[in-house]
């Protein structure tokens, strides 16, 4: 929270605050842990600072391309052009097969931002498997303590009891922190999860992440990328109750006991607008998750998986400028259309690495080994197709409210990406 000044306070006491607020920032941009983070170059003459710039040098896990600043893309004859800088003003993005990996197009996908809500995909990838989603829980005060002031919440309220499946809804449909932080006092603590977060992130190869807080939150020096986003989304789609909490558009929640002694329900709706819509964006035809945020440092941030025909695409945006509402999901969409089209008329640029013993799993670029354990596994009969179009509609369908039609539609089978998953064992500054 800032430090404020009543009007009547004296001019040494401003000075002393100021130098106090100077010497914690100069802190904080010291830190190692902000290192190849966003930062904006001072100002000329009084000017308001300039666009935050991207190192000159990031990590090139997935391919030396990667690593490189600005726009990568290889087209073929006859390939759509890509959007440009007035069309897609986010800092960072990248657009890869979901089934192969490789990277069709990307901007800066290794800059180190703060991700916002997008990092509850690594959440779930780590916590979701260790309890099965029938298992209930009592909430107590202590739960619900710690969170960031205005975090986004579902309305989970202390000494009420609530299933694994309610938590996985409220953390994927309304970004709830309380969800966040419930699941993570079963699982532990908040600490203990933030330590098995970090974990996950290094056995997935996600060097770009550093986790602080597990719901997200703006935090200093939590950071992740594009890049490494996408490989949360790829692996936690493996977990089919994983695919069902990301594709669930709107679900009924447990809310409090009434006067008659029965407990009613609300509905909630998933905030990811290319999923649920808005007034002014349409659901994505094909869309089937994953997760999006949105924070003061983070401003927006969204992953997407989507299928058109054969063809299953992942696309991360990071903060992209606030010109319209709704922006981030806009360019997303554009980006989307844009690998659709592109299909076959691109060269990848790189490639979404597997895991540490997938492949190589050394995490220096090379997938090749990775990619063909998962073509095996299509072929062996292990993929996500039909476990995708069981859970999707089937089990879905229980918690979705209406469109029947139109969720069919977007719940087509993705086939899975990597091998190697173990087995089962916020506000309006957050979303």
């Amino acid at each position: 929270m800032p430090t404020t000044l009543s009007a009547s306070a004296s001019p040494s006491a401003v000075r002393a605050v100021r130098t106090v607020a100077a010497l914690a920032t100069s802190a904080l941009l010291a830190s190692p842990l902000l290192i190849g983070t966003a930062y904006a170059a001072p100002g000329d003459g009084g000017q308001p600072p300039k666009a935050p710039v991207p190192p000159a040098k990031m990590s090139q896990v997935g391919g030396e391309r990667l690593g490189q600043p600005g726009v990568q893309v290889q087209p073929k004859e006859g390939a759509p052009k890509l959007p440009d800088d007035k069309e897609l003003s986010a800092r960072s993005w990248i657009v890869s097969d979901a089934e192969s990996g490789e990277v069709l197009a990307a901007k800066n996908p290794h800059w180190q931002l703060a991700p916002a809500s997008t990092l509850k995909m690594l959440f779930a990838d780590t916590v979701l498997p260790k309890f099965p989603k029938t298992q209930k829980y009592t909430v107590k005060p202590a739960d619900l303590a710690g969170m960031g002031e205005g975090s986004s919440l579902v309305g989970i309220k202390e000494n009420l009891t609530y299933t694994v499946h309610d938590l996985w809804l409220g953390v994927f449909l309304r970004s709830g922190n309380d969800a966040v932080h419930t699941l993570s006092a079963m699982n532990g603590g908040t600490t203990a999860t933030v330590q098995q977060m970090q974990q996950r992130a290094k056995q997935l190869n996600a060097g770009d992440t550093h986790v602080v807080t597990p719901d997200g939150y703006d935090a200093p020096g939590q950071v992740s990328s594009a890049y490494d986003l996408s490989l949360f989304a790829r692996a936690g789609l493996q977990n089919a109750d994983f695919r069902e909490y990301c594709s669930t558009a709107s679900a009924q929640f447990p809310g409090e006991v009434g006067k008659d002694g029965k407990r009613g329900t609300f509905g909630i709706q998933n905030t990811n607008r290319l999923l649920s819509g808005d007034y002014d964006v349409k659901p994505y035809p094909g869309i089937a998750g994953v997760k999006n945020g949105s924070t003061t440092n983070a401003g927006s941030t969204f992953t997407g998986v989507a299928q058109r025909g054969d063809r299953k695409l992942l696309v991360t945006v990071m903060h992209p400028e606030k010109r319209m509402h709704n922006e981030g999901y806009r360019e997303a969409a554009k980006l989307l259309d844009w690998g659709f089209a592109a299909d076959g008329k691109v060269e990848p640029v790189g490639h979404l690495v597997g895991p540490k013993g997938a492949g190589d799993g050394s995490g220096n670029g090379n997938a090749k080994n990775g990619d063909q354990q998962a073509q095996a596994g299509l072929d062996s009969g292990s993929g996500w197709g039909g476990p995708w179009t069981a859970v999707g509609i089937g089990g879905g369908a229980v918690v979705l409210l209406g469109a029947v039609a139109f969720l069919v539609r977007r719940r087509r089978p993705l086939p899975e990406a990597v091998q190697g998953r173990r087995g089962a064992s916020g506000s309006r500054r957050k979303k």
